[in-house]
């Protein structure tokens, strides 16, 4: 089924079209996991494909681990990409539920074609919008969403679905460009020229949202931050396997996204735009 509601997504146009081509470095880096990479040792990273790949990895790992996922749980992961996260859990645990949600049902489709349910787990991908989810109250004991909530029409919808779904002690956990309070202005001042740029190759975003505004919607629909773990410099050899995908494009027009990737690169890297693995828990009432 298709999502009328499917946002613009650039950068998953080019993948999807290079994946459905054949072989490429960029179907390599990304044709499993499309998030950022996350490096325990940010010095060792060496810019390979295979060493990407690993990082990728990584980051899901943490973000499971951080939702203290084990066997027989009930997981929802939102924005689910290709299934990279749902695959490794149905590898590592057994007898679990797994739902991927996604409004891109291409995104959708590559997932369902390459995971098949292992160790009695239960796997099912839905087309559907995070902000609307589909799915009875207390239907979940964790909800993720790796690197997706920005493309949300309303972060306090999603609150309020993953609120709604959640079981009592489960948890949302969830990763995101947060920027450091004191940027925001200089963000906004930016004006037109540098949305157009991030547009151009992230498409409908919001990287507006700070750690503060977090903590009060979070309170607002009854959760409760329980980690605020900052990993921007683990996630910044990232941005040069970024560079180099921009550098060596054929098509020209496609090596525009070069600016935003440069752009985000330095937020990064100066502390303006901070990347943060963020958990909450269901509030006591």
């Amino acid at each position: 089924m298709t999502n009328d509601r499917q946002p613009s997504l650039p950068y998953f146009d080019i993948l999807l079209q290079e994946m459905s081509a054949g072989g490429s470095e960029l179907t390599q880096i990304f044709g499993e996991y499309t998030h950022w990479g996350y490096w325990s040792a940010p010095a060792m990273a060496d810019g390979s494909i295979e060493d990407y790949k690993s990082a990728s990895a990584a980051l899901s790992r943490l973000v499971c681990d951080t939702a203290n996922i084990g066997n027989g749980s009930q997981v929802l992961e939102v924005g689910c990409g290709f299934g990279g996260t749902i695959a490794a859990l149905n590898d590592r645990f057994c007898d679990l539920e797994l739902v991927g949600l996604n409004i891109d049902d291409r995104q959708l489709a590559i997932a369902i074609e390459n995971i098949v349910p292992k160790n009695g787990n239960q796997v099912n991908f839905v087309c559907a919008d995070a902000c609307d989810l589909p799915f009875a109250d207390r239907s979940f004991d964790v909800v993720l969403a790796i690197e997706c909530i920005f493309h949300f029409p309303s972060r306090d919808r999603f609150f309020q679905e993953a609120r709604r779904v959640l079981k009592p002690g489960g948890c949302l956990v969830l990763t995101d460009f947060i920027p450091r309070e004191d940027f925001l202005p200089v963000y906004r001042l930016s004006g037109l020229v540098q949305d157009a740029i991030v547009a151009y190759t992230f498409g409908d975003v919001d990287i507006k949202f700070p750690l503060s505004a977090y903590r009060d919607l979070a309170r607002k629909t009854g959760l409760m931050p329980t980690v605020e773990n900052d990993i921007t410099l683990n996630t910044l050899p990232t941005y040069s396997v970024l560079r180099y995908l921009c550098e060596n494009r054929d098509n020209w027009l496609e090596r525009f996204h070069y600016p935003a990737i440069a752009m985000a690169e330095l937020a990064a890297q100066m502390g303006w735009m901070r990347y943060f693995l963020l958990s909450f828990a269901i509030a006591d009432r």
